[in-house]
């Protein structure tokens, strides 16, 4: 395996049926894709969120 980018220590692999990644047990580093984009959208009033639960 490949070092680690943070500690430069040996990574790890894990694997779950066809899906795997790496990770280092000693920085806790997991190779793993994150969406860091956080949306800004208006809260629902409980008004309109019990509109909603009623009409479905």
């Amino acid at each position: 395996m490949d070092e680690c980018p943070r500690c430069q220590r040996s990574l790890e692999e894990l694997s779950l049926g066809e899906v795997s990644t790496v990770t280092c047990p000693h920085c806790e580093y997991a190779d793993i894709p994150v969406e860091h984009e956080s949306r800004r959208e208006e809260p629902e009033s409980w008004r309109d969120a019990f509109n909603r639960f009623y009409e479905e």
